[in-house]
């Protein structure tokens, strides 16, 4: 999976369970930060979501979830 492949889901999760809009979510969510897999061993992607907070939950919620499964992907 790559970092674009893990946005677009995050956006599909969202706009599904949530609702709202893609664009919206992606305002939301930001860009996908990858770091290198030998300092980040565990899971090598972050995102800094901004907004109100109830939307910054709802992407912490799906990131708690997409990160037990795809902790690692590709640039």
């Amino acid at each position: 999976m790559t970092a674009a492949d893990l946005r677009d889901l995050f956006v599909r999760t969202l706009v599904r369970q949530v609702g709202g809009t893609a664009r919206g979510w992606r305002l939301v969510m930001g860009e996908v930060k990858i770091y290198s897999v030998e300092t980040h061993p565990h899971c090598n992607w972050a995102i800094t979501p901004s907004g109100r907070a109830r939307e910054i939950a709802e992407v912490e919620r799906v990131a708690d979830d997409l990160r037990l499964r795809h902790p690692i992907i590709r640039g």
